[in-house]
């Protein structure tokens, strides 16, 4: 802080003290405080009646739990600031002295809780543009789990082995994350690999059946399996199904286990790598 800013500072403060040094010594100061504390008793009603309006009107729109407490914080503290300037105003104090003194105080705060206005502006942005919500599946750069909760300043995320993370939202916003429950449907992509002697149309029968025997598996799009590579020791093929989201991994060991169980019953192997060695004899 500079010498200018520290005098008027000094100025403002000064002022502020001499105007409360005259309200306390002028002769009606009985009634001056009584008319005070009516003021303040008028302001409080009002703001609780425009917190309740503010209420019901945030009930009414679809937004994060989260997001609606950070308004109403940001309301009342304003609607409080505004308490408090009328009432200081009516003792005597001008409110540009007392915005220029917040001002200065409300920077030397800033600059100590950098960090957290950082992650409370973050949450404010995942709030807002709501890449997720609270019940989502989701994966960062290096966390996946369920989202359990969004507040203003943390993410909570609950691991499948049942931990809880706090993630900070200023990692959050600015991190790339995969949302696996936000559409209805989800599509489960297999490869199984299998011999060159088993016949191709074969092995896409066999698939397409397990397929249409599972009750989680979509028609529509229809399944798709056919041959994707050939490698060294294997055909392989790609599989590809659409489900509900919530049937996703359901559907997707299923088809893990039944498939080869099919394969085994129509004699289709499943190799793996493997080198033949052919000698021929002189």
């Amino acid at each position: 802080m500079d010498s200018s800013t520290s005098a008027a500072v000094g100025a403002d403060s000064e002022e502020v003290v001499n105007a409360f040094t005259k309200f306390f010594q002028a002769p009606n100061l009985w009634q001056r405080v009584l008319y005070v504390l009516l003021l303040l008793a008028v302001c409080l009603i009002v703001m609780k009646l425009l917190m309740s309006v503010l209420n019901r009107a945030l009930d009414r729109l679809s937004i994060e739990k989260g997001l609606h407490t950070f308004i109403k914080s940001v309301v009342k503290i304003l609607l409080w600031f505004l308490t408090i300037t009328i009432v200081l105003g009516y003792i005597g104090i001008e409110v540009t002295s007392l915005i220029a003194l917040l001002s200065v105080i409300g920077l030397a705060v800033s600059l100590a809780i950098q960090g957290t206005l950082s992650n409370l502006a973050g949450g404010i942005q995942v709030l807002v543009s709501k890449p997720f919500k609270a019940g989502d599946y989701i994966e960062t750069e290096s966390i996946s789990g369920t989202v359990s909760e969004i507040g203003l300043v943390y993410t909570k995320i609950k691991t499948y082995d049942n931990k809880i993370i706090m993630i900070p939202n200023g990692q959050v916003a600015s991190a790339k994350i995969t949302n696996y429950t936000a559409e209805e449907r989800r599509r489960v992509d297999l490869k199984f690999n299998t011999s060159y002697d088993a016949p191709v149309e074969l092995v896409k029968e066999t698939i397409q059946s397990v397929i249409r025997s599972h009750p989680k598996a979509m028609c529509e799009p229809a399944p798709f399996a056919r041959v994707s590579a050939y490698k060294d020791s294997s055909i392989e093929y790609a599989v590809r199904v659409w489900c509900a989201t919530d049937d996703y991994w359901e559907l997707y060991s299923d088809l893990m286990e039944q498939v080869k169980a099919a394969f085994d019953k129509n004699g289709i192997e499943m190799t793996y790598n493997h080198l033949n060695v052919h000698m021929k004899q002189e």
